[in-house]
């Protein structure tokens, strides 16, 4: 990881000067984050309303996180070589089409399809979030500043999504949650055709586009997400997430052999060879899989083992958000006084500490909850700001939207594995299921020993990754 230097001259002086692109693509960052968990609340009710099952239920939800996660790297491929904002107003035009589309379903089948074409409209936007922002500034405070603010308000839509869902299917109907959308994607159009200049043909990568290879790829992470999500839901007991993981490894070495064969590769693995790039990629991937463990373990724990309501449990949560909303003004002086290095290396520690803190002392009180999630919380955010800075500034200029979809899709797939692992130790430790679990009881006693297991585990390989990632970046 190269350190960063704060007095490159050019671009904006300041996020005030270029207020409205800000805007624009943090409400973009921000929707893409509310649409991975606003509609969970409202489930039973559309159970209930189109007579859904529960295998129907589990495809509105990971229908649009697989192709989400499965479509980035492709469709940042496309970006550099289409023009990245001029791919964002389209996508962000189609993923309004397609949240609206939500007025005219009938039937469980019709809500998968759309909420599979959100899926893929949010795919083409997500690459160019980042990568537009980084062609408003040359100076690297100013990066990582707007980085933070825009991140810190994408976190907040996926913390408060479940919130604001439920209030608002006190009131509307939950069509409602899908067509709120489209008011701020009109709004993010707005900001990003005034306030970001269009596309330079000089700034785009002129080599053909490798089909083949977007598609391999595509299916390898689709098929990687599933993996986990079968793992999760049914146990590897069934020979679905067997036959699932082995598609996604045998389609993973195709894609590798291709990319190294053909003479136009969608991602030239040199560029991962960079130090840079390769570390901020491996402390991105232990970000994901701290925060998996944390994100499954803890609300099931006070509700289930603890008795608390979910209200309750919401509240729990909070350290994590307060956290992660006060610390964003302030990475930047962090690396600015630390160096990026160390700055990197701290945060990294502290999501470390917290996850051991959970792991060992979580059962006991409330109070070692809290702890863990601040540590976590305030340890992500920093590395994370500093590995998405890193990974785009080690890309040529002409890839970084396929570095941006990069950077995201190895947190998603980070995650994914990460809440896998921790599923699968939980279900083999409980003889019945999870609602079976009551406080006090010998299926809760397993429950938190599963948990410890699983944090234990995940933060050994939290570790290791790091430890590579502190060693790869002082080279």
């Amino acid at each position: 990881m190269t350190v960063i230097t704060l007095d490159k001259p050019g671009g904006a002086g300041s996020l005030r000067a270029v207020w409205p692109a800000i805007l624009g693509l943090s409400v973009v960052f921000l929707v893409e984050m509310l649409d991975n968990s606003v509609l969970n609340v409202a489930l039973p009710t559309i159970a209930r309303e189109l007579q859904a099952s529960a295998t129907d239920l589990q495809w509105i939800t990971s229908g649009y996180s697989l192709l989400f996660g499965g479509l980035m790297m492709a469709f940042g491929a496309i970006a550099d070589r289409f023009g990245t904002r001029r791919m964002m107003l389209i996508g962000l035009a189609l993923f309004a089409l397609a949240n609206l589309a939500v007025l005219i379903v009938h039937t469980p089948g019709q809500l998968i399809a759309v909420r599979a074409a959100i899926g893929v409209t949010a795919a083409t936007t997500a690459p160019g979030t980042m990568a537009l922002c980084f062609r408003l500034f040359d100076a690297e405070n100013l990066l990582m500043r707007a980085t933070s603010l825009i991140t810190t308000v994408g976190l907040v839509g996926l913390a408060v999504g479940p919130t604001v869902g439920g209030l608002v299917l006190q009131a509307l109907p939950w069509q409602t949650l899908l067509v709120m959308n489209v008011p701020i994607a009109v709004l993010a159009i707005l900001c990003i055709r005034t306030g970001i200049p269009a596309d330079d043909p000089a700034q785009r990568n002129t080599s053909p586009l490798d089909l083949p290879g977007a598609l391999l790829g595509t299916v390898t992470i689709v098929l990687a997400l599933w993996t986990a999500t079968l793992a999760v839901e049914e146990g590897w007991s069934h020979a679905t997430p067997w036959l699932a993981g082995l598609g996604a490894v045998v389609t993973a070495i195709v894609f590798v052999v291709h990319e190294r064969r053909t003479a136009h590769p969608l991602f030239d693995f040199a560029l991962i060879r960079r130090p840079a790039v390769s570390a901020s990629l491996a402390y991105e991937a232990a970000m994901g899989l701290g925060m998996a463990v944390i994100a499954f373990s803890v609300s099931l724990q006070l509700q289930l083992v603890w008795g608390w309501t979910p209200a309750q449990a919401a509240l729990g949560n909070l350290p994590q958000i307060i956290v992660m909303l006060a610390i964003g003004p302030f990475v930047e002086k962090i690396v600015t006084r630390l160096g990026t290095q160390r700055a990197a290396r701290i945060g990294a520690a502290a999501v470390i500490t917290g996850l051991l803190v959970y792991a060992l002392l979580g059962r006991y009180d409330y109070v070692w909850i809290a702890v863990a999630l601040a540590l976590t919380a305030g340890g992500m955010r920093v590395v994370a700001t500093i590995a998405g800075v890193t990974v785009m500034r080690g890309l040529p200029e002409d890839q970084t939207s396929t570095g941006a979809a990069l950077s995201d899709t190895s947190q998603e797939v980070a995650s994914s594995i990460g809440m896998a692992v921790t599923g699968t130790i939980v279900a083999a430790a409980l003889t019945g299921s999870l609602s079976d679990i009551t406080g006090g009881t010998a299926s809760a006693t397993a429950f938190q020993n599963a948990v410890t297991t699983a944090t234990l585990a995940l933060t050994v390989v939290c570790a290791a990754l790091v430890t590579w990632a502190a060693r790869r970046a002082r080279t």
